[in-house]
């Protein structure tokens, strides 16, 4: 039974996710963006969370967006429920938004510096990935932690 509405609620989390059709990253400009692609099925996506948390916490000015692939979103939801985000959570069954920054693979990140342009892109998550992303993170936020 509790397990039953832990999935219920989780659902309901995920259907008031919003679409990545309303995801508008040009309303970020001035701020740096991590977009990280994922899915529920994607082994290096349970790696990947757990760091993007501690990086959100450590750089409280950088606007983290996970943007979801899975077409059903209790798919979604489940993978949340054992992998919390403490990001915002777009979801883009279409593809639409991994088309516009042509996704290769999964996780697929990319970086946007300040003004809304691609500062760099990266298919997988492993240390040597994220050692790579911390320098780049350090360039384009310098001291606004």
């Amino acid at each position: 039974m509790t397990q039953r509405f832990i999935l219920f609620l989780s659902v309901l989390f995920i259907l008031q996710i919003s679409s990545a059709a309303e995801l508008d990253v040009s309303k970020y400009k001035g701020q740096v963006v991590y977009l990280d692609f994922w899915a529920s099925w994607c082994i290096p996506c349970k790696e990947s969370f757990p760091w993007l948390n501690d990086l959100q916490k450590k750089y409280p000015k950088l606007k983290i967006i996970g943007v979801n692939l899975d077409k059903d979103k209790t798919a979604a939801a489940e993978f949340l429920k054992s992998y919390p985000a403490k990001f915002e959570i777009f979801y883009d069954a279409d593809a639409d938004m991994a088309k516009k920054y042509n996704v290769a693979g999964m996780p697929y990140s990319v970086l946007l510096n300040k003004d809304g342009t691609v500062h760099s892109s990266e298919i997988g998550f492993s240390k040597e990935l994220a050692v790579k992303h911390m320098k780049n993170l350090e360039i384009l936020m310098g001291s606004a932690k």
